[in-house]
């Protein structure tokens, strides 16, 4: 049991760190403005920054205060009143979450039983825009390396992807590149800790077991994707300079370093995220087999 003079600054400070990380995107959004590398962490991974906001103990946590310290929580999705406070109703989320925490569970002991693999270069990105008419590119920023440039470099690289959510969005003259031929029902068992968007993915996860996860590593799991984010499209095919972020130029040398160096940190800084995931996706359902 938690007493409010334990917890409530722990929620405040959350929703301040909430606020510091999703200010820029707040007010663009205010103003209509769109922000290439910022605006994914929205509309991909569909989570409101008011949701980010919320603080949450995690399971086996009774908050205690008065009815004003408690009203949010209370009021809050499987959460219910206990002697003393409000706690996570675990088994009431159980009841309608098991399969989906299941899954992630599975998801990520499998990822982290596999050896990390880099140097697939963010490939996916020009995998993306392969061969394609350029009015029907996800993103507006035109391509650095104009449209033939961009098309040489996946030509002269192979395409190692192991992330099915990345590999979907390959151009039908990029698919057969790829060394793989993923599926969504071989996710589990080709998702590979090297991956940048397997990473950027413990974000996603993370909110799929929201009340279940701990405020701080909701937002621990943002900060990485973010991070993540900016040099998926650093060194993707767009020119990014009008973002005010300098090209990674894996088709060089030393871009292909670093690259490779920066996909290296991200796994080792994933590798602890994901672990503290397991622990309470285990907590929740047990160990997986």
């Amino acid at each position: 049991m938690l007493p409010a003079e334990a917890w409530l600054p722990r929620a405040r400070d959350h929703a301040e760190r909430a606020d510091a990380l999703t200010a820029g995107y707040r007010e663009r959004r205010a103003q209509g403005e769109r922000h290439a590398i910022d605006d994914f962490m929205y509309d991909y991974y569909g989570v409101k920054s008011s949701h980010l906001r919320r603080w949450h103990p995690g399971p086996g946590v009774v908050l205690a205060g008065s009815p004003d310290d408690l009203a949010a929580h209370a009021s809050w999705r499987w959460y219910r009143a206990v002697d003393g406070g409000v706690a996570l109703d675990a088994e009431g989320f159980l009841a309608e979450r098991r399969s989906t925490v299941e899954h992630v569970r599975t998801l990520l002991a499998g990822t982290a039983s596999r050896p990390a693999h880099v140097g697939c270069l963010g490939l996916h990105e020009w995998a993306m825009v392969y061969r394609q008419d350029d009015t029907r590119r996800r993103h507006s920023l035109p391509l650095r390396l104009g449209r033939e440039g961009t098309d040489a470099v996946v030509e002269a690289h192979p395409l190692r992807c192991s992330h099915f959510d990345a590999f979907r969005f390959f151009t039908p003259d990029a698919v057969g590149r790829n060394r793989e031929q993923l599926t969504r029902e071989t996710q589990t068992a080709t998702e590979q800790p090297g991956c940048l968007h397997a990473n950027m993915d413990l974000y996603k996860w993370s909110a799929k077991l929201v009340p279940a996860v701990p405020g701080e590593l909701l937002l621990d799991c943002f900060v990485l994707a973010r991070d993540i984010r900016t040099l998926d499209m650093q060194a993707s095919p767009y020119d990014v300079s009008s973002l005010y972020e300098p090209a990674v130029a894996i088709e060089t040398p030393a871009g292909k370093a670093e690259y490779v160096g920066r996909q290296r940190a991200f796994a080792e800084r994933a590798a602890v995220l994901r672990q503290r995931l397991l622990e309470v996706a285990d907590g929740l359902v047990g160990p997986a087999s």
